[in-house]
């Protein structure tokens, strides 16, 4: 089995693709070399070491155990080393993950980020992730967002209201005069999603 240490995402799965019948021993092997690299004090290689586990998730790894690496990268500054982290949280974790208190903050500081992507990202992630507790702690900044100047911003919003009112249906009172000013949106985008 070769060493994975380092190595990127597509570096993996080649390797997997070229250990065919063995595969399970050379992930293991990758698992082994991926929770060296979340203990990396470097961020780059603990993102690429995310991404690794957000694939590896994808065909049935479990990577519960590299919870607070993910946030970790989620909560770094520049948008390449946090894009694994959104990615990763948004494939992996579920309502029993417990990462409530620590993504809140996250996502209130991207909601406020001047790159409209990062904003969207944020927004993406928590639709996937969002438990009744999350979104209490959360609506009154989402809200506000359905006034945003960004179209892109506000229909991104209303999709991930969407998904929130389908988990904790009281949800709807609180934002539904400010939804409902979006179904006059001038954007098509936006009003389309509302």
């Amino acid at each position: 089995a070769s060493m994975v240490f380092e190595k990127s995402l597509t570096a993996m799965v080649k390797g997997i693709r070229a250990n065919r019948g063995k595969e399970s021993d050379y992930i293991n092997t990758c698992v082994q070399e991926i929770q060296k690299e979340v203990a990396s004090k470097n961020l780059q290689t603990k993102s690429t070491a995310v991404l690794k586990l957000a694939y590896l998730n994808m065909i049935g790894y479990d990577m519960s155990w590299a919870t607070f690496s993910v946030v970790e990268v989620m909560s770094h500054n520049k948008f390449a080393i946090k894009r694994p982290g959104y990615l990763a949280s948004a494939i992996c974790f579920t309502e029993t993950t417990d990462v409530g208190l620590l993504t809140i903050n996250l996502f209130k500081k991207d909601f406020g980020s001047k790159s409209q992507y990062e904003s969207g990202m944020a927004i993406s992630c928590l639709s996937s992730i969002c438990t009744p507790q999350i979104s209490r702690d959360i609506l009154s900044d989402l809200s506000s967002m359905l006034s945003s100047s960004r179209a892109y911003l506000r229909k991104k919003t209303v999709l991930c209201l969407y998904r929130i009112f389908l988990k904790d249906p009281p949800a709807l009172r609180t934002c539904f005069p400010r939804l409902k000013e979006r179904l006059s949106d001038e954007d098509q985008g936006v009003l389309t999603a509302s």
